[in-house]
């Protein structure tokens, strides 16, 4: 993050085969356009919706990124050394995965008390009557990370850093909260007390309920936030830069009464993440993370983000009103920043552009230097490039000047997300290499 470089916005599910397979196809084509980062979504196994940010796991990888998995090869070596290095959170989650079909894919917390409470007895019984299928899935996930680190050493090769994601909060049906729930404010009957959500602002007049349970800080903190380091650290095995999604909750979350049907009636608790930050950097030094510091952001959150020197985000969708301290402008984006033109939350440029009112429109393009519809997104992304910022990712998107049929996200809606992908047609390596190419050296982004 110490020198300007370019990166794309894509999501595995993007690619064209929807997987794995054609990763190194696609880092063939970043390389040859001079991009020297790869942004994606979290990988994890996602719960209904195909949301990448519920999933059944915070260390398990979606399955369905493999077109195809191997049969079982118990003589591995890799596969002892993964299971052995994994131990701590793969035992439980296959446990976790195989009790779920057993129960119909009920959430835990539904499940017989033996093994909602998880009864010694019990859980050692369905482990011995089971032992094929456990390892069956344990395979699966040693799969997954041996196609990553494959697809991580041709990345590395091509000088291609990849940039992952992780979502602040967990599902409450997740391996997680079931095998931990003492890190978790839980009920005698595993429910939350109190969940997770943001008050209501300009966009939202009842806020947001996302309904996570919250973590019980206090417990992590006595020691020394193992779960939190165990789960940081599984992602630097996979990611060189990893973004903290909703960064903010490590100063202050807004806790719900879980028996809340909105997010009105909550307040802000403070949050230990100088601790947490403190202690990862004592095992890691440098951190590699980004700061998602989008919305209303606090100094509070401002100073912890400059203690550790955490890049935060500006994206270029959000510069276009009339406060001049406005982060998201051009000219107030510092090099200690990764600029957007829009994230997988947003519209894709042209779509955001063709979705504004007449006057907007024109304000935009006044503002942008430009005069017609069709110059929009190429000066959008120009604009990103040019700022001061010392990495801007676009998403692929935006590059092919694509509508918001390739929207990849609607926040609070469930239907239509998560879906997209791009074809090798629409890609054209080339000639969209070549312009990608161009304008970052035009940027000063070309890494030599």
């Amino acid at each position: 993050m110490n020198q300007r470089r370019a990166g794309i916005l894509l999501h595995p599910t993007s690619l064209p085969s929807h997987t794995f397979d054609d990763a190194e196809q696609w880092l063939d084509f970043l390389a040859l356009s001079g991009i020297t980062v790869w942004q994606m979504l979290p990988l994890g196994v996602p719960q209904d919706g195909l949301c990448p940010y519920q999933c059944n796991s915070a260390f398990a990888t979606n399955p369905a990124l493999l077109k195809e998995i191997p049969a079982l090869d118990e003589s591995d070596p890799g596969f002892a050394v993964f299971h052995d290095s994994q131990r701590f959170w793969l035992d439980d989650y296959a446990l976790f995965v195989l009790l779920k079909n057993r129960f119909g894919q009920k959430p835990w917390y539904q499940w017989p008390d033996a093994y909602k409470f998880r009864d010694s007895a019990a859980l050692d019984e369905f482990r011995h009557s089971h032992p094929q299928q456990l390892q069956l899935i344990r395979w699966e996930q040693y799969q997954l990370y041996a196609a990553w680190q494959k697809i991580r050493r041709h990345a590395a090769k091509s000088g291609i850093a990849l940039f992952g994601d992780i979502p602040i909060f967990v599902a409450h049906d997740s391996a997680d909260v079931w095998v931990w729930p003492e890190l978790f404010l839980l009920d005698e009957n595993g429910m939350p007390t109190v969940v997770t959500g943001v008050p209501p602002d300009y966009f939202a007049e009842t806020g947001q309920r996302w309904g996570n349970p919250h973590y019980d800080w206090e417990r992590m903190q006595q020691d020394g936030f193992k779960w939190w380091l165990q789960r940081l650290q599984h992602h630097f095995e996979w990611f060189d830069l990893v973004r903290i999604d909703h960064f903010r909750g490590l100063v202050a979350v807004w806790e719900i009464d879980a028996q809340c049907e909105t997010a009105i009636e909550g307040f802000w608790l403070e949050t230990p993440g100088e601790e947490l930050l403190t202690a990862l950097q004592q095992q890691m030094g440098d951190l590699p993370l980004v700061a998602e510091d989008l919305g209303v952001i606090t100094d509070e959150v401002i100073a912890l983000k400059q203690q550790f020197h955490l890049p935060g985000m500006a994206v270029l969708q959000f510069s276009f009103d009339h406060f001049d301290d406005n982060p998201h402008k051009p000219r107030n984006i510092l090099p200690c920043t990764v600029s957007y033109t829009g994230t997988h939350d947003n519209d894709t440029t042209l779509g955001w552009y063709r979705s504004l009112e007449e006057n907007e429109q024109k304000h935009v393009l006044e503002v942008l230097g430009i005069d017609t519809e069709s110059q929009v997104v190429d000066a959008m992304i120009t604009a990103a490039l040019d700022s001061r910022a010392n990495l801007a990712v676009i998403p692929l998107q935006d590059c092919l000047s694509l509508d918001s049929e390739a929207r990849m996200n609607t926040p609070g809606t469930i239907e239509n997300n998560w879906l997209w992908a791009f074809t090798w047609k629409q890609l054209d390596i080339p000639a969209v290499s070549r312009k990608i190419y161009t304008r970052l050296e035009e940027s000063n982004r070309i890494v030599t």
